[in-house]
């Protein structure tokens, strides 16, 4: 019989904390027993009650509570993964100080499991010097601090500080875990990747695109997210939730693709080119909707080419590590098979990995499965059973860090 999964919850004397409460609830109803450690300050929120129901145990913030089990020794040791959320500007302080005051933090010095924090503060306290020093400490000690979300805070406030959804916060907790020990391999590397599909306008109505969903785009963002990576995501046309951790850039058109990722890829040690990009786009653009011809003829529409993003990453490094990884949905036809396709077209692009995947009419797009063979210019190729993007997206990131 397989052995529950341990996690302790730390909640933060924040505002967010009241989101916690679906956490916790996503946590259990996945068959996690779940310990739930509230300082004091949360208390103030969300009360004890809630979290004792939601968690089916008793939530404890005072280290001489229960004193003969010595319980923040008891309670890390037996962790197999620490979540703390939202972690306040305080938390992180006296957690990479190292300070133990209370039942969570002592806890926080026992834990061998991953540690995840999720911060939630006002965007002056996250970019305080102070802040920003106590994040990197806590990075470097092996620890995951999630990037908070961006949107409306306590009051009028927006920025970013926002604690992330929490489905977004699940998502990422269940992908730290499918990693056991390996651990965040990704700290302090920085990536990039790109999402979803551009879409190329003919008039205010009608556009050239595709399928792409952005799904694979999103869960190699996630993934290098739980490794302990800064990730920067380039989606175009993405109707997905944010995924927590991540920085966001929107895009439409592939000209606008082209530029936001030339900007990102500038400081990056990692290129993933997820993004479905148009080939073509309209060679004018019609400022009012083209409308049916009288005599019941139809436009010809002009198309001129896009520009290869992909092959301009490749061959315009910033500095010649950085790995670039490019995807290529194929499909086979009489002058070659979808692997002949994808062997011609990582030598035409020059990048150092090339997922080829083939799609259909119920493969490769608008799914939550994919199946692909990663070719290395190295001559390597990793075949990928068909399973969930995810799944795929780690292989990926295992190949990049051999490569980094």
């Amino acid at each position: 019989m397989t052995r529950q999964i341990e996690i302790v919850l730390g909640v933060g004397g924040g505002i967010a904390a009241y989101k916690v409460a679906d956490v916790l609830r996503r946590l259990t109803e996945s068959g996690h027993g779940v310990t739930v450690v509230p300082t004091r300050s949360a208390l103030r929120f969300v009360g004890e009650p809630t979290w004792a129901a939601l968690s089916g145990r008793p939530a404890r913030t005072e280290v001489f509570e229960d004193v003969h089990e010595v319980p923040h020794v008891r309670i890390g040791r037996r962790a197999d993964l620490v979540l703390v959320a939202p972690a306040t500007a305080d938390l992180l302080a006296k957690a990479a100080a190292g300070l133990a005051d209370d039942l969570l933090t002592s806890t926080l010095l026992t834990a061998r499991g991953p540690v995840i924090f999720v911060p939630a503060m006002h965007t002056e306290m996250w970019e305080h010097p102070a802040t920003v020093a106590n994040v990197a400490t806590l990075r470097e000690r092996g620890a995951l601090v999630v990037e908070p979300a961006v949107g409306r805070l306590t009051g009028a406030d927006t920025g970013k500080g926002r604690l992330p959804e929490p489905a977004d916060i699940f998502a990422y907790v269940t992908d730290v875990l499918a990693r056991g020990t390996a651990g965040p391999d990704l700290t302090g590397r920085h990536v990039v990747v790109s999402a979803g599909g551009t879409r190329e306008h003919l008039d205010p109505v009608r556009f050239l695109g595709n399928r792409s969903s952005g799904r694979q785009g999103y869960a190699l963002a996630r993934a290098a997210a739980a490794r302990g990576a800064k990730v920067t995501l380039v989606a175009a046309n993405v109707a997905l939730p944010d995924p927590a951790g991540v920085d966001i850039v929107r895009v439409g058109s592939a000209a606008q693709l082209y530029d936001a990722m030339l900007a990102a890829a500038a400081g990056a040690d990692a290129v993933v080119m997820a993004a479905a990009v148009a080939d073509f786009r309209p060679a004018a653009y019609t400022d009012t909707k083209i409308k049916k011809a009288a005599d019941g003829s139809s436009p010809v529409i002009e198309l001129e080419r896009t520009t290869d993003i992909l092959a301009h990453l490749a061959a315009h490094r910033p500095d010649p590590k950085q790995v670039v990884v490019g995807f290529a949905a194929e499909t086979g036809d009489a002058s070659g098979t979808v692997l002949d396709h994808g062997r011609a077209k990582l030598a035409a692009k020059g990048c150092d990995l090339l997922v080829v995947n083939e799609v259909g009419a119920d493969r490769g797009f608008e799914t939550e499965d994919n199946a692909a063979v990663v070719l290395g210019a190295d001559g390597s190729a990793v075949t990928v059973a068909n399973g969930p993007k995810t799944a795929l997206a780690h292989i990926v990131w295992d190949l990049v860090r051999a490569r980094l």
